[in-house]
């Protein structure tokens, strides 16, 4: 658990076995059960006040298929950042989705958004529109594209966390099955969102772990749920 909660970018699987000098499928199994862990106690946070929102990809296209957001090799997922009055961010989450719709969105919003009214600021992707109606103050921005989208400063965190993560879980991992990435984004928001208290960090997964559910071998192989 230090390992993977005190390292920067996070550590692989077989990194994990070369530091425990135990099997790699061993060190596969306890790296996915504590990112499971690190997913539903962040899931059970919910977002409150100001939240930046965005859309995000994962993979690129094959050789020989789609581009853009049709590609079937691209996966989305709902990028969010809790900023405060300041707009200086204070906690992020990133959720696996099926698609951008409206209706996605909407289901998206009944869960992780808390029941107070967020203040969601986001760009002019229709399926954005469902955040509106479960409640929640939604505002769109036409945000362009390239640098001019960089550069607004109503965005500035969820742009820059999207470059981060991304960059992150290139550079610690060979690749990444897209049935388990929801654990891998839960596990760099987990660390991001425990940035102000890092000794506590180990101790407080520890007690997480005991308190979640069992998740045999025969499940943690098994696509995560997604949202």
């Amino acid at each position: 658990m230090f390992l993977m909660t005190q390292t920067k970018n996070g550590i692989s699987a077989l990194e994990l076995s070369r530091q425990l000098g135990i099997s790699y499928n061993a060190s596969w199994r306890l790296k996915h059960k504590l990112m499971k862990v690190m997913k539903e106690r962040d899931d059970s946070r919910p977002l409150q006040g100001h939240v930046q929102m965005d859309d995000a990809y994962w993979g690129g296209k094959k050789q020989g298929g789609k581009r853009g957001r049709g590609s079937e090799n691209k996966h989305p997922f709902v990028t969010t950042v809790q900023t405060n009055e300041e707009n200086h961010p204070l906690y992020m989450r990133f959720s696996m989705v099926t698609s951008f719709r409206k209706k996605e969105l909407e289901f998206w919003a009944g869960k992780h958004p808390g029941s107070n009214t967020c203040c969601v600021v986001s760009d002019r992707l229709g399926a954005f529109t469902g955040i509106a109606d479960t409640g929640h103050t939604h505002t769109a921005f036409v945000t362009g594209g390239g640098h001019e989208s960089m550069d607004n400063e109503l965005f500035t965190w969820v742009n820059t966390m999207i470059g981060n993560v991304k960059n992150s879980l290139k550079g610690t991992y060979h690749s990444i099955n897209p049935k388990h990435l929801p654990r891998y984004l839960a596990e760099y928001c987990y660390r991001f969102n425990r940035r102000f208290d890092l000794k506590a960090m180990v101790s407080r997964l520890g007690y997480m772990a005991a308190r979640t559910c069992p998740m045999p071998a025969r499940l943690i192989k098994l696509a995560e749920v997604q949202w």
